[in-house]
């Protein structure tokens, strides 16, 4: 057993600024050994998402306390017994959703859907079960199977891949949800074609990746649309060759007209309401409506139902960016390093473990795509 430094929430809904609320304590927690098929990991960057800040926010209800974070790279310090292709000094990247490799969609080639990952993640446990974070005789749980805020943390070997080296640590973390969930949505969910018209609801992290996924796609049209106009801005630096502000309230007449009746593909990635009503309604006649949002389970969406027959629409939901993480992270990241996946464009600012609170506000303002913890 260690002691490490680990951001913890206790309570959520803690009112903002949270640099003054300061819902996330900085810790001294316990830290179990890995046990079997695990193994220990000293994290070296981790990025704030969204996917945080709707736990804390309580927008995503977790068991608490909790450990969050979910989006980084370390360096393999020790492995459990079981685990054979791993070593320490290792390089990897952390994957939100385990896989168990035996489940009936693990076994259709489909590991972000794993229904032991699922129900671990819910449960604030490891995919093997139980927790290794202690703070004396109270457990504290795991954040989607990772809990990337802590100086070490253990996790089971599936939610793992190991990569090459020569990479610096703040980039590597974008790959474990930003890059996954944004390119794989247009890669893989969508599966759009060269030429293709494409539009993007939702400029943060994942909606810019998904952005830089189209650009590599080889899509003719971009659209971008977010309340920001920062974010408006980045997003012609990435590429988008039109760009639009959904505070407007004809966005969507504005965005048909401009297009000719609407795009081939239609990206939300903000998980919200109001934002997927945006995405649905400039999505043509025989397009799709893909969706990455992960809004609270209380959350309706509806839409005219004729519209799925009647004009041949799809709609379809993206999990991890329908990623196989240990195919697709290898091949993002060789696209990034030939130049033709600039993710690390995305970077915004660094900060320490100690000033998460301070970065949570940074987030939640929408200027910022992605804010870095180097430990």
């Amino acid at each position: 057993m260690v002691k490490v430094k680990s951001a913890v929430l206790r309570k959520s809904a803690a009112p903002a600024p949270y640099a003054e609320s300061r819902p996330i304590q900085i810790e001294t927690l316990e830290l179990d050994p890995p046990e079997y098929g695990e193994v220990l990991v000293e994290i070296k960057a981790a990025s704030l998402c969204h996917s945080d800040l709707s736990v804390i926010d309580g927008s995503r209800p977790r068991p608490l306390p909790m450990v969050l974070g979910h989006e980084a790279a370390g360096i393999v310090k020790e492995v459990g017994e079981g685990v054979t292709d791993l070593k320490p000094g290792d390089h990897v990247i952390c994957v939100f959703v385990p896989s168990c490799g035996h489940c009936v969609p693990c076994r259709e080639g489909r590991p972000a859907l794993c229904e032991p990952g699922a129900a671990s993640n819910a449960a604030g446990t490891l995919i093997g079960g139980g927790v290794r974070f202690h703070a004396e005789d109270e457990e504290v749980n795991h954040h989607v199977g990772v809990s990337a805020f802590s100086e070490h943390v253990v996790l089971s070997r599936n939610s793992l891949v190991k990569v090459d080296k020569d990479i610096p640590f703040e980039k590597l973390a974008l790959f474990g949800c930003a890059v996954i969930t944004g390119v794989g949505a247009v890669i893989n969910t969508a599966n759009i074609k060269l030429g293709s018209t494409v539009a993007i609801v939702g400029l943060g992290g994942i909606g810019l990746s998904a952005l830089l996924g189209a650009v590599a796609s080889g899509a003719s049209r971009i659209v971008a649309v977010d309340i920001n106009e920062n974010k408006l801005e980045k997003a012609k630096e990435l590429g988008a060759t039109d760009v639009f502000n959904s505070r407007d309230p004809d966005v969507v007449e504005q965005v048909r007209n401009a297009t000719g009746g609407g795009l081939d593909y239609v990206f939300e990635t903000a998980g919200a309401v109001p934002a997927l009503e945006v995405a649905y309604g400039i999505t043509k006649r025989g397009g799709t409506t893909v969706t990455t949002g992960l809004p609270h389970p209380e959350h309706q969406f509806s839409f005219p139902y004729v519209t799925l027959t009647a004009e041949e629409k799809t709609f379809k939901g993206s999990y991890v960016g329908s990623c196989v993480p240990s195919r697709d992270i290898p091949r993002f990241i060789s696209l990034f390093e030939q130049g033709r996946l600039p993710v690390d464009k995305l970077l915004a600012k660094t900060i320490s473990l100690e000033e998460i609170n301070e970065g949570f506000d940074l987030l939640a303002t929408g200027d910022y795509s992605r804010i870095i913890i180097k430990f």
